[in-house]
C-alpha cells in the first residue's frame, strides 16, 4: 500500500520547504515534520480536568485525598460584580 501523502496549497510553504531543504540538504519531508514537530511543541493540547486529576492523584502522598480536599474547599462563584 503506498505510503500517504499530504498535500499544502500554499506557494508560499512549498516555495519555503524546497529554499530549507536546498539549503539543509535534507528531503522536504524531513524539513516539514521538524516544522510540524516544533509547532506542535510549542502549542500543546490543552489537558482535560480528568486526566490533570489522574495525574495530580498520581503524584499525590498517600495520605492526602483530592477528590475530599477539593470537595472541603470548593466554593460557590459569586459572579461578576457589574
Amino acid at each position: 500500500m503506498p505510503a500517504r501523502q499530504l498535500s499544502v496549497r500554499s506557494e508560499k510553504a512549498r516555495d519555503l520547504a524546497h529554499e530549507l531543504s536546498r539549503r539543509e540538504k535534507r528531503p522536504i519531508h524531513a524539513i516539514v515534520e521538524d516544522a510540524l514537530v516544533a509547532y506542535a511543541s510549542r502549542y500543546p493540547q490543552p489537558q482535560s480536568a480528568v486526566a490533570f486529576l489522574k495525574h495530580m492523584k498520581s503524584l499525590a502522598v498517600d495520605d492526602v485525598d483530592l477528590d475530599r480536599l477539593i470537595e472541603e474547599n470548593r466554593r460557590p462563584h459569586d459572579g461578576i460584580d457589574l
